[in-house]
């Protein structure tokens, strides 16, 4: 790590008039890591000078969508690819100081307020019907119908705080809590449409958490993919793994900034999306 005095030298020089010593500093401040984020971050707030304000942020953006990367990287090839884990890496890509911790206690405080209302022995549908009235009616979250294409929907973090999301985002808050409960519940990757499955021996029915937590049978996901006219595939009936429900994020993140015009996002969000491609 260089000195303070290196550093700031180094950092003075990315307003330089010359390109390629401009690309060079840059080059050497990148090689230096997320580590160095702080100081560049304090640099901008001590700066007034716009073209080095703007140098960096785009430094500092550039440091944070590497950290990105890395911790994508090494979630893929974790051992039990932690669903909360990865939903956060990915959030980290909009909000880069959101800590995992935070996420860890929003989820456990959903997973108390069910938990009070759990007794012994209940029967699974019964399990559902109190997840969903804690759930739905006393956190009272619903779906995003008004903004369904918002790229907050695939931000955790802003599911917790506003309440509402899309289908995959409430399914995996749902399934993360469920999860907590030791309950059987899992995710089901539909063309156009993602739900969750209760899946316990002979045991199998349907949650659908954007509306309100509607249970339903395998017959009628049968129908609807009749009037989708799609062929059914045994992918589309049983629980899919963490790594196609963040992929499914990524893809939802993706038509959300294309349809805002936001072309650079798309492209940083398809390269993420390879990373768990290959």
């Amino acid at each position: 790590m260089l000195s303070p005095a290196q550093l700031d030298a180094l950092i003075s020089l990315l307003d330089d008039s010359d390109w390629e010593v401009k690309q060079h500093v840059r080059e050497k401040l990148i090689d230096l890591g997320a580590a160095v984020i702080p100081v560049l971050e304090q640099k901008w707030e001590e700066s007034f000078n716009p073209v080095l304000q703007k140098e960096l942020e785009d430094l500092v953006h550039d440091l944070q969508f590497g950290l990105v990367k890395q911790r994508l990287k090494d979630w893929k090839n974790s051992e039990n690819q932690d669903l909360l884990e990865g939903l956060w890496i990915l959030n980290t890509y909009q909000y880069p100081d959101l800590e995992l911790e935070t996420l860890q206690v929003s989820v456990h405080q959903l997973y108390v307020e069910a938990w009070t209302f759990f007794a012994k022995d209940l029967q699974p549908l019964d399990q559902v019907k109190i997840l969903n009235h804690v759930f739905f009616k006393q956190l009272q979250f619903s779906g995003n119908t008004k903004n369904f294409h918002s790229p907050s929907n695939s931000m955790l973090s802003m599911v917790l705080e506003s309440k509402k999301g899309n289908p995959i985002s409430l399914c995996s808050l749902y399934l993360l809590v469920a999860k907590k409960l030791k309950l059987p519940i899992y995710g089901v990757n539909l063309p156009n449409l993602f739900v969750l499955i209760y899946s316990q021996g002979e045991t199998s029915f349907y949650i659908n958490a954007f509306n309100k937590g509607v249970i339903f049978s395998r017959g009628d996901l049968s129908n609807y993919l009749e009037q989708l006219k799609i062929e059914p595939q045994p992918a589309f009936f049983d629980p899919c793994s963490h790594l196609a429900i963040v992929m499914r994020f990524l893809k939802n993140l993706t038509s959300a900034f294309e349809k805002l015009g936001e072309t650079d996002k798309v492209e940083e969000v398809l390269e993420l999306l390879r990373i768990l491609e290959d």
